[in-house]
């Protein structure tokens, strides 16, 4: 009988990941995705919304400019720093509070809009989160996600990383959250409709060199993958990735433009 995965001891590992490097260099080109989310929940001046392993805050100020009274929470102290600059330098009204998304410090049906771009799918206890999330927002009201697909470039990318240096046996794949049938599985019972549209990212960098030395440098989970390994492992993982980004490329030799696909979620709560 395989032992039970040690979720408490995942979840520490994970939060140091995030907490190495710097997420903001990454968070901020995706921008544009909690501004497509903000759009698909139609989101209302005075609405109440938290913002759920919000990193840097794209959903954050997305709602915020919309003129909505927003909390954004992560369980990485420096990651709400970075949000908390750019709200105050678009004189932004914005509540940051440190929590983690498998139990959030706030009463049930809190809030009108529950959001999470690219957040919320790193939890170890992915039916916990979930349920989370379900339960502090309002009946009636939005839970609305960004999530990467498994077969979408980050989804191939974790992949890449597991190959080089395994998850632990037992965890979920946090691109299951990029899949409709898991998405039924974790909200089914507490949403009265769950709408789904498959939607492109595009990575802009120089080369796949660039990308590599940016993504190795700032995003927590490329950083410490390519910090466990010894040179040669590490250069093998370097030459999978630039296999990969070149393989998804439609930029040419002279530059770099990748799709990475993910599921814009909206869950209207039962």
């Amino acid at each position: 009988m395989s032992t039970p995965i040690d979720l408490n001891a995942l979840k520490s590992r994970q939060k140091v990941a995030w907490a190495s490097g710097d997420y903001a260099v990454i968070g901020t080109k995706l921008q544009i995705v909690g501004e497509q989310l903000a759009e698909a929940c139609d989101l209302r001046c005075d609405e109440q919304v938290l913002d759920v392993a919000a990193g840097n805050g794209n959903a954050t100020l997305a709602a915020a400019r919309r003129g909505c009274k927003v909390t954004s929470t992560d369980y990485v102290p420096a990651l709400l720093e970075r949000g908390e600059d750019r709200a105050r330098a678009e004189r932004l009204e914005v509540t940051f509070q440190v929590a983690d998304a498998e139990a959030l410090p706030f009463e049930d049906a809190s809030f009108d809009v529950v959001l999470s771009t690219f957040g919320v799918m790193f939890t170890p206890d992915q039916a916990k989160a979930a349920a989370e999330l379900a339960r502090v927002c309002r009946p009636g009201g939005r839970i609305g996600l960004a999530n990467w697909t498994p077969e979408g470039f980050i989804g191939q990318m974790f992949k890449t990383l597991g190959r080089h240096l395994p998850p632990p046996a037992g965890a979920q794949p946090p691109s299951l959250w990029g899949t409709e049938a898991h998405l039924q599985t974790l909200f089914a019972d507490r949403a009265a409709k769950i709408a789904v549209t498959r939607r492109m990212f595009n990575f802009r960098y120089r080369s796949a060199a660039h990308f590599i030395e940016v993504f190795r440098t700032w995003y927590g989970p490329v950083h410490k993958a390519f910090a466990a390994l010894e040179a040669d492992a590490a250069l093998a993982l370097e030459h999978d990735l630039t296999e990969l980004l070149n393989s998804l490329n439609r930029a040419g030799p002279d530059s770099l433009v990748v799709p990475g696909e993910y599921l814009e979620v909206v869950i209207t709560r039962r």
